[in-house]
């Protein structure tokens, strides 16, 4: 790319072709030295656990809670003290406040498993809500106003927004409630339902809250999490007909909405570890991949301690200069290249000499601050018929969980296509 004086052309695009065997070489020795690294701590991974009598102590409050318990009518029939009042505007006003923009949810969610290490979930929600402030930013980054047209980048920002958003509106009014619940000495959990929590919720929080299950907690929140958006979100027909059934989406490993990433810490540099998502329609594997996920992130302890000490040393700014400033930066280094003008970015997980870093914009330099629609009403338990169940059970990590090599091949396809398309303009 060096000053944009050089277009990329059809030469350069036979050069590139001509040299795929060298291509394939360093591939292959990337995954040669990423599974030795995954070989190397085998023997620190361990499962996540749930006891088995909390699944079935929660499989029996469940069967005895009436699917209708958030149904406004019967949760107006329990009245509410003075305080109980307070306390649910309260919930409501914080969560509407932090619910600002991804910076500010992220934000939140860390402080709360500061505050509270047993809420394991927060903690996956903070790496994971830094996700989705990176796939957001990226939509005004270097790469990708370059395949997608603006109205196309406007509609992926509103599904994306609009699904942490939610998440973050459901779940830390729960977690909120904890709060109070743990400094009060006293379960509140009652209240869910006033907070349009789902009454699935309720015997897990009871739970969770007498026994100390992190691991059935987290999982149940996943679950219910994904099910939230699931009907207001993902099968919403706006939302099919202008991202989800679209040909990019299809395609979306370009997008990497497919990669969630955890940056951790190792020996003196940031890796990767994670996994993709290879069909985010999917309800069943989206709750899969969370689950995995948090086997990852507990479960391997390299991953744990390099995420904690990554997460409380850098305060996230949507930017993915936030993980690798060698790589990307949060102010442009030089102007937009035209197009007719671009050149080679990348070389593997380095700059090309005279390159400058990726474009990756801090979210208050590419977003403003969106004002969330109230959710659409509606307990997703009423119809699973215990389904959700089957998720309750210990999850082992798997064993390939380093992302560091193939998150450098994805943006290397991103490039490429970017360069193919600047090509035939």
């Amino acid at each position: 790319m060096g000053n944009g004086k050089f277009r990329w052309n059809g030469w350069d695009l036979l050069q590139k072709l001509a040299a795929t065997p060298y291509e394939v070489t360093q591939w292959l020795k990337g995954k040669i030295s990423t599974l030795s690294f995954e070989q190397s701590h085998l023997d620190t991974i361990s499962q996540m656990q749930i006891n088995w009598k909390h699944v079935e102590e929660l499989r029996l409050s469940l069967s005895k809670t009436p699917p209708s318990s958030t149904n406004p009518t019967v949760v107006a029939e329990a009245p509410m003290s003075d305080d109980e009042k307070a306390m649910i505007a309260s919930i409501r006003e914080r969560t509407e406040q932090l619910n600002r923009n991804n910076i500010s949810r992220t934000q939140a969610y860390w402080q709360m498993y500061r505050r509270h290490p047993e809420l394991h979930w927060a903690f996956l929600a903070h790496m994971v809500s830094r996700n989705g402030g990176w796939n957001i930013t990226d939509l005004k980054g270097e790469l990708l106003p370059y395949l997608l047209r603006t109205d196309t980048r406007l509609s992926v920002f509103g599904m994306l927004e609009r699904s942490n958003a939610l998440i973050f509106h459901d779940a830390y009014a729960q977690l909120l409630l904890y709060d109070i619940s743990r400094r009060r000495g006293r379960s509140f959990f009652h209240l869910l339902p006033r907070l349009g929590v789902s009454g699935f919720m309720r015997p897990v929080w009871e739970i969770f809250f007498a026994r100390g299950d992190s691991g059935l907690l987290t999982t149940a929140l996943i679950i219910n999490e994904q099910n939230y958006i699931q009907k207001r979100v993902i099968e919403h027909a706006a939302y099919r007909e202008l991202v989800l059934d679209t040909l990019f989406f299809s395609v979306q490993s370009l997008l990497q909405l497919n990669q969630v990433i955890l940056p951790y810490e190792h020996e003196g540099r940031v890796r990767l570890a994670g996994l993709i998502i290879e069909n985010f329609r999917d309800l069943h594997e989206r709750i899969q991949v969370g689950r995995k996920l948090y086997a990852i992130l507990f479960g391997i302890p390299a991953v744990f301690h390099g995420a904690t000490h990554f997460a409380a040393g850098l305060r996230h700014t949507g930017s993915r200069a936030d993980y690798w400033p060698h790589l990307f930066a949060s102010i442009r280094r030089s102007p937009p290249v035209p197009r007719g003008e671009l050149k080679e970015w990348l070389d593997g997980c380095s700059l090309m000499p005279e390159a400058a870093p990726l474009y990756s914009p801090r979210l208050t330099d590419a977003w403003k601050d969106q004002l969330m629609a109230p959710a659409e009403p509606g307990d997703w338990f009423v119809h699973d018929g215990g389904r959700c169940l089957q998720y309750f059970s210990p999850v082992e990590p798997p064993f390939a969980f380093e992302m560091t090599h193939e998150y450098c091949f994805g943006l290397k396809k991103i490039e490429l296509a970017v360069l193919t398309g600047d090509l035939v303009q």
